[in-house]
């Protein structure tokens, strides 16, 4: 069982939370971990990556010189990948690179990345994340105030426009809802800051 405090927004404890492990699957997986932040990267390739082959590069069809009698290497092409400005051989060409792994598999590594936050200490809930207007500097005040220094996601509602833009402007921070959560965006920051709300919806 994992004890949570749950803070306010002046970084008070006002309760506190109990969190079984089992409800996360148990235990970290890494190996599924890694399979999950293989897929995400391998997603976010552009796959643009393209080179001409000899059959694409300019240069004329003609035999640059006889076969025979003149004392030089055989060649049959200017375009000859042993050429200078020949084609390439198996070069990269534009592909798709992206794929999916089973439903199943990206929700438990998500589980997976919270234990593991979860155990290490390096996530904080409070029980409500709202601003009036937009002010970074009140953002930064409260990540003072909850002992957050390194690079952090912050899980909340977002249809709060005021929180987003406070968020937005400060290095190392990104925010989203817990519905578009996954393991990729859990690993990549330090610290992860939640909703007391958005953590229940996570289960």
């Amino acid at each position: 069982m994992i004890e949570l405090a749950v803070y306010n927004g002046q970084g008070k404890e006002v309760e506190k939370l109990s969190l079984a492990e089992e409800r996360l699957g148990g235990e970290v997986k890494k190996a599924l971990l890694k399979e999950a932040v293989l897929m995400y990267e391998a997603n976010k390739r552009v796959g643009t990556a393209c080179t001409k082959t000899k059959a694409e590069v300019h240069g004329s069809g003609r035999k640059p010189w006889a076969q025979k009698h003149t004392g030089r290497a055989r060649a049959g092409t200017v375009r000859s990948p042993l050429w200078r400005k020949g084609g390439v051989v198996f070069g990269p060409k534009p592909r798709d690179y992206s794929y999916q792994i089973p439903k199943k598999a990206k929700k438990a590594a998500l589980h997976s990345a919270l234990l593991g936050k979860l155990l290490d200490g390096e996530v904080t809930v409070v029980d409500r994340l709202e601003l009036d207007a937009p002010r970074t500097k009140k953002m930064v005040q409260l990540l003072k105030t909850l002992g957050i220094h390194e690079s952090c996601l912050v899980v909340a509602k977002d249809d709060n426009h005021a929180l987003w833009k406070s968020v937005r402007n400060i290095p190392g921070m990104a925010l989203m809802p817990a519905s578009q959560l996954n393991a990729y965006e859990v690993l990549r920051r330090k610290r992860l800051l939640i909703t007391k709300d958005q953590l229940s919806s996570i289960q």
